[in-house]
């Protein structure tokens, strides 16, 4: 997970193998269209949810969440707890 002044940005990333396997940001054409503001806990939501939805889809349940140094809280905490709702296990 990374967050800037105007996005954020997740990934998730096969560790072993050193690849990333999918991600999400505020950035996706799907996304960046329909969002208001790209730099609010709103946009975290939507993020953490399109993130877990493709991480289900391909078959992956359980991550471990990096939170990249940042406290959790506020768009950090947002990404995590969308995701978590959507159904991704950390």
């Amino acid at each position: 997970m990374f967050r800037s002044l105007k996005h954020i940005y997740a990934q998730v990333i096969d560790d072993e193998a050193g690849h990333t396997i999918l991600s999400a940001s505020t950035l996706d054409k799907s996304l960046s269209d329909s969002l208001k503001n790209s730099g609010d806990q709103e946009a975290a939501k939507v993020v953490g949810k399109l993130l877990a939805e493709r991480a289900l889809a391909k078959g992956i349940t359980t991550v471990v969440f990096d939170r990249g140094g940042h406290i959790f809280h506020g768009r950090v905490k947002a990404l995590a707890d969308a995701a978590r709702e959507a159904g991704l296990k950390f």
